[in-house]
């Protein structure tokens, strides 16, 4: 199971900040879970390729389409961060 997090008005897009979730086997990279999200709910599938969306795999910042998911316990998706 990988556990899905949603941080700031992706929370509000996706109707929850977590889901947990059995990710299929053709889901190896960050680039197929966004697709596959997208399938899902496109609306959080187009929020998700936003600008300046953060991806963090398994707590380390990767940002990189490429990064694997297919043994994460958790994927965050973060909005731009601001700060003062």
């Amino acid at each position: 199971m990988t556990r899905l997090l949603f941080f700031g008005r992706l929370r509000d897009v996706a109707g929850s900040g977590e889901r947990v979730v059995s990710l299929p086997a053709h889901i190896e990279t960050v680039a197929d879970l966004r697709a596959w999200l997208a399938a899902e709910d496109g609306e959080l599938g187009a929020a998700l390729d936003g600008r300046g969306i953060h991806v963090v795999v398994d707590q380390v910042i990767s940002n990189r389409d490429t990064e694997s998911v297919s043994a994460a316990t958790e994927v965050a998706f973060m909005p731009p961060l601001s700060g003062g």
